[in-house]
């Protein structure tokens, strides 16, 4: 009689857990809307990295210099991003790993630790974009000298970052609307220029025109596809919405892809949005060799008026300290995960900022180093995506999440372009 109470316990146990809603059950049954905006959010956080300050360097260069010409790479860019971050976040939701993590877990670590060197490589080109945009917007807005605006810029993108203290949402929403303030700004440059659609609609045919085209071309695809952006989408979904079982993680990656499109789409929106303003003020004989932030913002005051001006100059600031929040976040993910090291994020952040500030001090272009800051962007984008294609095609891995065929091929087809480009650009820029 004593053993047979106490052996139907677990089961009665089972069956009283299984009737207690999920958290994901709970928050379905809010209504689709209100379960819709609570899925919504990492993919806002990776897509602020697809339009950081570098954005603006490749897209205007890349307008003034060729027209609409670049216009097909821009919305090609975008469209890799998509799967490349949606497999990121899939990542993260059916493993609760990161990928950074997965890779100290699955490779040697001698590989580990090399993958955490150029990582490290990466994040310098990433602030040297970041903060020289921020000082930039903090220059054309209200004079600061760039080197003071760096340091305040550094000093905001802590802040955003401290959000995450109150919760993760507060951090989620407050970069979300940076996000929407880029693109706002745009949006309202772009009706008020009234770029040519005939043209736009010509500059989707993919078309290149000598090296230096090839040069803008991989600037703006490293521009985009950003790996510090790959690597930190899977630590934010990862524990985000907690899946009893594998049926709740297949429900949600269906918000977590809707989330994807929507947040690309809107920083695809923006990129194309600079591209064709450019295209329309600046690909003339007198502006073509346009070479200077500053002066793009110079030429909108004058071309367009004051009001047009200012919102570029406003979605730049935007552009510049959210992305600095945000690449601080996916710097601790990368140590953390590589080689399981924790640093005080200041000490971290400093070490990488080193770069960005040497530009400021020594008054090099800081345009012109924005855009080389991308193409060193494009290099690190197959360490990235090669071990993240890897694991998540491995059932091992991923479980009955596995990449299928048709994923599998898109996810290679995506990273060999990526490579053979930068091979490419190497042969151009240094054996030719």
């Amino acid at each position: 009689m004593v053993g047979g109470p106490s052996a139907g316990a677990p089961a009665q146990l089972s069956e009283a857990s299984s009737a207690v809603p999920s958290v994901l059950e709970q928050v379905l049954a809010k209504g689709r809307l209100r379960a819709m905006s609570a899925m919504l959010g990492p993919a806002f956080i990776a897509a602020v990295a697809y339009v950081d300050p570098g954005n603006f360097a490749t897209n205007l260069q890349g307008g003034a210099h060729y027209g609409y010409q670049l216009l097909w790479v821009v919305l090609l860019a975008n469209l890799m991003a998509m799967p490349v971050q949606y497999l990121s976040a899939k990542l993260g939701i059916a493993t609760d790993r990161n990928l950074p993590e997965l890779v100290r877990e699955h490779y040697p670590r001698p590989v580990t630790w090399g993958m955490w060197v150029q990582a490290e490589i990466i994040a310098m080109s990433t602030d040297i974009a970041e903060f020289l945009g921020a000082a930039i917007g903090l220059n054309l807005l209200f004079g600061v000298p760039m080197l003071p605006a760096g340091v305040i810029a550094g000093v905001v993108a802590f802040g955003i970052l401290a959000l995450q203290n109150r919760g993760y949402r507060r951090f989620e929403l407050a970069v979300t609307a940076f996000l929407a303030v880029i693109f706002a700004g745009f949006l309202y440059d772009t009706l008020q220029v009234g770029p040519s659609a005939r043209e736009s609609l010509g500059g989707l045919l993919p078309t290149l025109n000598g090296s230096d085209s090839l040069y803008l071309a991989v600037g703006i695809i490293g521009a985009t596809v950003m790996p510090h952006a790959v690597y930190l989408h899977s630590a934010l979904t990862r524990g985000r919405m907690p899946c009893r079982d594998d049926a709740e993680r297949q429900r949600v990656l269906r918000f977590e892809r809707f989330d994807v499109i929507l947040a690309l789409g809107l920083a695809g929106g923006a990129n194309m949005a600079m591209l064709v303003v450019a295209a329309k003020l600046f690909h003339t004989p007198a502006l073509s060799g346009l070479s200077t932030i500053q002066q793009a913002h110079t030429e909108i005051a004058h071309l367009v008026g004051g009001t047009a001006a200012l919102a570029f100059a406003v979605a730049l600031l935007a552009s510049g300290v959210s992305s600095s929040s945000v690449g601080t976040y996916a710097g601790q993910v990368v140590m953390a995960g590589f080689v399981d090291l924790r640093v005080p994020v200041l000490l971290r952040r400093a070490i990488t900022m080193i770069p960005a500030f040497v530009v400021l001090a020594t008054g090099v272009n800081p345009t012109d180093a924005l855009v080389l800051s991308q193409v060193v962007l494009s290099f690190g984008i197959p360490f990235a995506l090669v071990p993240l294609v890897t694991l998540t095609s491995r059932r091992d891995v991923m479980g009955i999440h596995v990449n299928g065929p048709v994923t599998k091929a898109v996810a290679w087809v995506i990273a060999s372009l990526v490579i053979a480009l930068n091979a490419f650009l190497l042969q151009v820029q240094f054996l030719s």
